[in-house]
């Protein structure tokens, strides 16, 4: 449905933007931040940029590792 998939990419989008946000407020640049999580710098920067859908545990995981709740993050 093209509805539900807007919807997804708005998402993924505001997500982006909130995570390099907070992520820039924490003074953590996408590789620190990565190493924390134990993931790929790309997977922070194709998160930021609204290329990739991060699962809710992967969003909680992102929440926690930047002393945030989850809903700072999607909202």
């Amino acid at each position: 449905d093209k509805m539900c998939i807007k919807n997804m990419q708005e998402i993924s989008k505001k997500l982006g933007e909130n995570l390099k946000k907070v992520r820039a407020k924490k003074k953590l640049s996408q590789g620190a931040l990565a190493r924390l999580l134990e993931v790929d710098k790309g997977y922070i920067s194709n998160i930021e940029s609204g290329n990739k859908n991060p699962t809710l545990a992967t969003i909680q995981r992102l929440a926690d590792a930047l002393g945030v709740s989850a809903d700072e993050l999607l909202k």
